[in-house]
């Protein structure tokens, strides 16, 4: 079993990533191969609303000469699908929105190819907004028809500016280590 997750967050190594890594620690430890993609700074277009994917059913997207359509196979291949953000004026990353609008949309015109994988959010903040970035994730999932893991709170982590890392939100790193667990949980449940 394999669990991808895709950081929308611009900082390669920020608290996004330092939460991303958390959750991994307790997938790894249950036995379930992980991999994260970095799309934030990165170049990807949003969606252009031209229906092509509709035309051709070949699940991918006409626009080719970002990294979308290699992201999108990868998310085929996953079992389950971790987004994670910093949350920017109260939502999630650009990059991030544009993954999900795409990958939303082939999904759903070629048959629900996400149907029953596992999905996950993971959202980073400074201070407030993070619910509705946590909701924007979510969204994707139950639009396609995707199993939501909770966790023992909102899958939220407080970080604040650069150098004030979110290790320190020591409720924030749990809820990481639980979500992987819950994870990894519903992954065996689902393979049974």
């Amino acid at each position: 079993m394999k669990v991808l997750a895709i950081n929308g967050s611009p900082r390669k190594e920020g608290n996004t990533h330092k939460m991303v890594v958390k959750v991994f620690e307790a997938l790894e430890a249950e036995g379930i191969e992980t991999e994260l993609v970095q799309v934030g700074g990165k170049i990807i277009r949003g969606c252009l609303s031209c229906y092509k994917c509709i035309e051709r059913k070949d699940k991918q997207c006409v626009t080719n000469n970002d990294l979308f359509n290699d992201l999108f196979r990868k998310m085929l291949a996953a079992d389950g699908i971790i987004l994670a953000s910093p949350t920017y004026f109260a939502d999630i990353t650009p990059e991030l929105k544009a993954v999900i609008d795409r990958a939303g949309f082939v999904s759903r015109v070629n048959g629900q190819l996400f149907r029953h994988k596992v999905g996950g959010a993971v959202v980073s903040l400074r201070r407030g907004g993070g619910v509705h970035a946590y909701d924007s994730i979510n969204h994707l999932y139950q639009i396609c028809g995707m199993f939501i893991v909770g966790s023992i709170y909102w899958n939220l982590g407080f970080g604040g500016k650069v150098g004030d890392e979110v290790f320190n939100d020591k409720e924030g790193m749990e809820n990481m280590l639980d979500l992987g667990r819950s994870m990894a949980f519903l992954l065996r449940k689902l393979k049974s």
